[in-house]
């Protein structure tokens, strides 16, 4: 601008402002105008805050029924508390401990002895015998019914008796082994009832519905009376057929009866009235469930600890609740079987036999 005139030098002249101008990406701040409040790390404390609290409570919830649970297992009497018989164990025979085939399968023996007292806990027969078949993978209870003329090899050494022989005469653990080394199962755990104490059980519940056929009903009450006789009770007749409620004695003396018709259905009723026991305690609430199981132990035999007698329980209320329910089978199957009248026992295609009742249980 040297040698410019003052005219030509004030006509070029721009004038400067006398802040810096800022970079296009940095707002300048209108003074103005109120800056708004930064919201971002105040909304992510309050979200972690919310979890922290949730995890909080599900640990309280999860804390407290464990501690319910233990106090439930404190209070159980796992004693005989009912004076059902004594379940048989056999110094000859031990229960033997066997490997799951399936960790999600739980197999468990149910099975009840004919004694007509305490006292005859080592000179019984084995009756109703159902295996219990926890599906943790498929959410499903299954329950098969083992015939107790079924002809077994009961010592190993091809000669065959009636499968409710092995009780006799070697306690549970013989008929545990008796029905894992003929049919290659994997059972080392039972619960065993008596008349009595099955009667009881469905007491605690409340009883259980069941529809009996008109048919059922004269049979019925015969057992009625001779269970009141035997055992002191005074349970009332079944009046009429129908679905109905029926007590202790009634559901059991129901699910007893054999001279109307077949064993085969005689195990079909044993089914039918384990079904509808858990049926019935699924109805429950949480509370009475726990208070079904308190009151149960004491009123069976059975060599599963009380705290994982609990589990066992929620497992079973868990997975009987399922589209599939609950399943039903009986051994032998129709077909695979003849009849031997001297003695009369059901001889069994034992290969062909296994193969089907492993496709139910596992397949």
């Amino acid at each position: 601008m040297f040698g410019m005139s003052y005219t030509e030098f004030n006509n070029n002249y721009t004038e400067i402002p006398y802040y810096q101008e800022m970079p296009a990406h940095v707002p300048v701040q209108d003074p103005g105008v109120e800056r708004p409040v930064r919201r971002k790390k105040k909304k992510k404390h309050l979200f972690l805050k919310f979890i922290l609290i949730l995890l909080l409570v599900i640990i309280l919830i999860a804390g407290g029924l464990f501690l319910y649970l233990l106090h439930l297992v404190s209070k159980m009497n796992v004693g005989n508390k009912d004076g059902h018989t004594v379940v048989y164990i056999s110094d000859d025979y031990p229960i033997q401990e066997v490997e799951q085939k399936d960790p999600e399968v739980r197999n468990i023996l149910i099975f009840g002895v004919d004694a007509r007292g305490p006292e005859d806990y080592a000179d019984c027969r084995s009756d109703a015998m159902i295996i219990m078949t926890i599906d943790k993978r498929n959410h499903v209870i299954k329950l098969t019914s083992l015939m107790r003329d079924t002809g077994v090899d009961i010592y190993g050494n091809g000669h065959l008796d009636k499968l409710t022989h092995a009780y006799r005469y070697g306690g549970v653990g013989l008929l545990m082994d008796t029905i894992n080394r003929n049919f290659d199962m994997d059972i080392d755990e039972f619960f065993m009832f008596d008349f009595q104490s099955a009667a009881n059980l469905v007491d605690i519940a409340g009883g259980v519905t069941i529809n009996v056929d008109p048919s059922e009903v004269s049979y019925a009450n015969n057992s009625i009376n001779e269970q009141n006789a035997v055992y002191g009770s005074s349970a009332p007749l079944i009046s009429e057929g129908g679905e109905q409620t029926l007590s202790g004695v009634q559901a059991i003396s129901w699910a007893r009866i054999r001279k109307l018709d077949s064993d085969f259905v005689r195990t079909s009723r044993q089914r039918t009235l384990i079904t509808a026991l858990i049926t019935k305690v699924n109805e429950m609430n949480v509370f009475k469930k726990f208070s079904f199981f308190q009151d149960s132990v004491g009123c069976f035999e059975t060599n599963i600890e009380s705290m994982d007698m609990i589990w066992l329980a929620i497992s079973v209320i868990m997975n009987s609740g399922s589209d599939e329910g609950m399943g039903d089978y009986r051994v032998p199957e129709d077909g695979l079987y003849r009849v031997q009248d001297n003695p009369w026992m059901m001889i069994v295609d034992m290969e062909e036999q296994r193969a089907r009742l492993h496709d139910y249980i596992w397949g």
